[in-house]
Order: C-alpha cells, then structure tokens, then sequence
C-alpha cells in the first residue's frame, strides 16, 4: 500500500486491534473502501484519515483501543473508531475522547467511504447508538439467513463476481471468517450483546473467499467465528444443517493453492464425534482443536453458565488422540470466577494435568459491563485472583513444555513464515514457521535449522530436534510436502 499516487485528501490507513476476527472485518472495510476510492496507505502518519478498528472484550482491549486512537490522533490525520468498543460503546466512547472525529458503529460499514468523506471534509457525523444486537434478528435460527439479509454483519459483505476485500498484509495465513454472533449466554461474556446472534455464512460463499485468498497468497485459511462448533444450525438441512462444517472442511481443503486449513473456537458442549473425526482425519485439514474450556470445576462452569466437567473434558481429549495422536489441542480458561474454591482449582489442575494441552492461555476473572457474572456475590479479592494466575500459570507452562518435548523425534509440515531477511538472530537469517498444531501468534513456533533457500510460504518437512518452552527447533527432514515436492 503506498501513497506515491494517492489523492489528496482520500487517503486512509486502518489499524486493527483484537482478535482475528477483527482481522477480517477490516479487510473487509478496505475493500470497501478501495471500492469507494480511497488510496488504502499503510503509514498512518502518511494518511489523511486513520480508522482504528477496536476491540472490546476485556478492560486491557479496551485501554490498547484508547491508545490507539490517541496515538492516531497525535498523527495529525482525522480519526475514525470502528469495531467492538465503538459498537459496545458509541456516543459513550465519543463523549469522553474527543480527539476521535467519528465514532462509527457496524450499521455505518456498508457506507464507511461516504462516512470518511464527510469526516474529510469536516461534517459531523452522528455517534453511533448502541443497542442489544441480538433482538435484530429473529430468535429461530432457522428464520435469520433471510432476516440477515438487512442487518449489518462484519465479515458478512457478499461475493459475487469479485470477493469485496482487500488483503492489508503478505501473509501466507488468512483468516476466513464462516459466522458471526453467538447464541450463547456466557455469565462472563459481554460479545453476544454487540456481535448479535449466530449466524452462519453460505459455504458456497466462504469456498468463493477461499478460492480468491489462495490467488492472493494464502497457503493456510484460518477458519474464524464466535462459536464454530455452531456452524450450520441456521442453513438448513439442504446445506447440511448442524453437520454443514464436516461438509465444508473436504471442499475448503481442496481450494487450489491452499495447504492448510485450520478451525477456531470450538465449545467443547458442543463438540460432535464427526465433527471431532473430520477435523482429525481430513486430508489438508489441520490436526488442531480450539476449545473453549474456561475451567473444568463443574460447579464454576455452571455459574459461568456453561456445561461439562473435568472428567467429560477429558474423554473428549481422549476422543480427539484416538483419531490423531499428535492433535494439538489448546485452551484458554478463567481462573478467580466469582465463588470459585479452592477445590475448584485444585480441580481445574486434575484437568490441566491429565489432558497434557499444547497451549493454555490463563486469565484472571474480572468484571464486564452488562454481564450477569457482574452483579454475582463472592467476588474474590484481587490478591487472591492475581496468586491464582501465577500458580495455574506456572503449571501450565511447565506441562505445555513438557508436551513440546514429547514432539521431539516427530516429523511435522512446518509452513514457513518468516525467512531470509525477515528475521535475524545473531547477525544471521533465522528461518520461523508453524507446524499443524501450532495456530498463529498464539500457540508458538517452531524454528527451522540449516534451511538456505527456503522462501516465505513454502511448506517443508521437517524433523523436531529440541523444543524450548512451546517452541520446537526442527530441521528439514526431506522434500517440502505439496505444490513445494512439485518444484
């Protein structure tokens, strides 16, 4: 994205905090905004307007977005807030950061380059209001595919002769978003009320996005949404209804170009045994289970409004490496909920333990505007909380390296990511990708010895010969495996 022919006065640089899904929505945007002529610019200091799509899921989420929009700020460019926390928050978020020209909510998207011409040309814009979006759509989710037709849904912008995106990176992995919402009512969770209800996008549409990211570069699709494990609920039985994802998954798979397909967010309640044996066992789908456990107490999980247990968690793992062994399976969970116990920890631990997880991310509970959990009593004391991080923490990164080290003497299909010039450790070129259970920027990497010549976006075989902490040292082990072994 350069500015050497931009027009003065219509160019504009995102910036995208948040989740991969967030991701999505702001090439989504870019699109939209080539398509209504303006110069995308990746500098924002080079930009006459910055949109900074925010994210406002948790209180630091929300800190990094109010930095971001004050650093923009300081650029001298106009500043548009879009994404969650301006959909969450609105005028609320206007009133008190003045230095934000427009704040923007998702009913604005489908018009966002009339929206930046008016910020440019400084008329005001109304802030947007905020609302539940989950009563904009019908409760049946049977009835929503056409209701959604007229309701603004990021991510959701139709295809058609030509996919209305624009990738804003190089990257060999894109996300591609299959739904948007959640039908869920998490006691913690504040995203159904500002991401709306669950709704799936036509696969004939998502398989359209695929064929167009593999001609721009994607050798790995990165499946996203609030709740994947929902996929198809709202289609139909024709498109596959409740099982539409283990249809889709084959299709995806053979989209010419890509490698590697790889499924986010999965309910562990949710969770079918075909849905578990496709991911598992589908030729170009990766071996890799995002679960959304949260904690594994019975108890805590019925107040945060969940199901399951430690003992069905664990089955489940045990599904999963039935089918394929080596899976990588992660988790986040949530320690400090209020009334949790001792016991319940101790339980969370007999979890962690037994299921031998590849990554765990561990957070301390805190209170969301709006949710349920909010107005709970037994709130623990902050000291408490912060001790049950550290101690969950230390046991978690002491079992997830001990998974990593049981990787040691396997062969793993490493898609690079990072070569040549990209990175260098010690004066020399570093080669850096990921294996199959290694999802992006979260889950580790594994770094590639004695590779010259290979360039970013190959695929290569490779031996695991170390492992430090989730990180595997990995040496090429034979030819590269797919379009690569072809060369």
């Amino acid at each position: 994205m350069s500015s050497a022919d931009s027009s003065p006065g219509r160019r504009v640089s995102l910036l995208t905090l948040g989740c991969s899904r967030n991701e999505v929505d702001s090439e989504e945007l870019a699109g939209r905004l080539a398509a209504g002529g303006w110069e995308l610019e990746s500098d924002p200091a080079g930009s006459d307007v910055v949109v900074v799509n925010t994210c406002g899921f948790v209180e630091s989420a929300k800190k990094d977005s109010v930095d971001t929009l004050l650093a923009a700020s300081d650029t001298g460019a106009k500043v548009v807030a879009v994404g969650c926390m301006a959909e969450r928050y609105g005028e609320q978020l206007a009133a008190n950061l003045p230095e934000a020209d427009a704040v923007l909510g998702f009913d604005h998207y489908a018009q966002l380059a009339e929206r930046l011409d008016d910020v440019a040309a400084g008329r005001r814009i109304s802030s947007h209001t905020p609302a539940d979006r989950r009563t904009l759509l019908p409760i049946s989710p049977v009835e929503r595919q056409d209701a959604a037709e007229d309701v603004a849904v990021p991510g959701h912008a139709g295809w058609g002769p030509r996919v209305l995106r624009t990738r804003l990176d190089d990257a060999p992995v894109a996300s591609l978003k299959i739904a948007s919402g959640c039908d869920r009512r998490c006691s913690f969770c504040a995203i159904p009320s500002f991401r709306g209800s669950f709704v799936s996008r036509h696969p004939d549409e998502i398989v359209a996005e695929a064929q167009w990211l593999a001609t721009q570069g994607a050798r790995e699709l990165f499946l996203v949404s609030e709740n994947s494990t929902s996929y198809g609920k709202d289609l139909g039985r024709e498109l596959g209804g409740t099982r539409a994802l283990e249809a889709l998954l084959p299709r995806l798979a053979e989209v010419d170009g890509v490698e590697r397909v790889r499924v986010s967010y999965l309910q562990p309640a949710e969770t079918r045994p075909d849905l578990v044996k496709a991911i598992a066992t589908t030729p170009g789908v990766a071996d890799y289970f995002d679960l959304s456990f949260q904690h594994s107490s019975e108890a805590v999980l019925r107040r945060m409004r969940r199901f399951g247990s430690t003992d069905s968690f664990l089955a489940l793992v045990d599904q999963i490496r039935e089918y394929a062994p080596e899976a990588g399976i992660r988790t986040n969970v949530i320690v400090g909920f209020p009334g949790e116990t001792e016991d319940d920890v101790a339980e969370l631990e007999r979890f962690l333990t037994g299921a031998r997880l590849d990554a765990v991310g561990v957070f301390g509970y805190s209170d969301e505007d709006g949710t349920e959990a909010e107005g709970y009593e037994g709130k623990l004391d902050e000291d408490v909380i912060a001790e049950r991080v550290a101690r969950i923490s230390a046991l978690v990164e002491e079992l997830t390296a001990q998974r990593a080290e049981e990787r040691i003497g396997t062969v793993v299909d490493v898609l690079v990511e990072q070569a040549g010039s990209d990175v260098e450790n010690d004066g020399e070129a570093e080669v850096t990708g990921r294996a199959a259970h290694q999802a992006p920027e979260v889950d580790g990497e594994c770094v590639v010895l004695d590779a010259p010549g290979v360039e970013r976006g190959q695929v290569i075989r490779c031996e695991v010969v170390d492992s430090e902490g989730v990180d595997l040292i990995v040496r090429p082990a034979g030819p590269a495996t797919g379009e690569d072994a072809a060369r």
